[in-house]
């Protein structure tokens, strides 16, 4: 389960059909992401990794610290 994305985009008071949106996917796969039912593409762990201002290790839980290397 990808926890972080959940509470990020809860946090924006967003909806999984809007995140969707954003990630030009179904609101099913946003789910199924979410839920880790499925693997999160790399391009669309990069894409919420931007989207949240964050790092791809921040959103996959191998940091607590949510900086970018930027």
């Amino acid at each position: 389960m990808y926890h972080r994305i959940r509470d990020l985009r809860e946090d924006k008071d967003i909806t999984q059909a809007e995140m969707g949106k954003i990630l030009l996917c179904s609101q099913r796969v946003y789910s199924n992401y979410e839920r880790g039912d499925i693997d999160i593409p790399t391009a669309v762990l990069v894409r919420l990794a931007d989207f949240y201002d964050v790092s791809v290790d921040y959103l996959l839980e191998r940091t607590d610290n949510p900086k970018t290397a930027r």
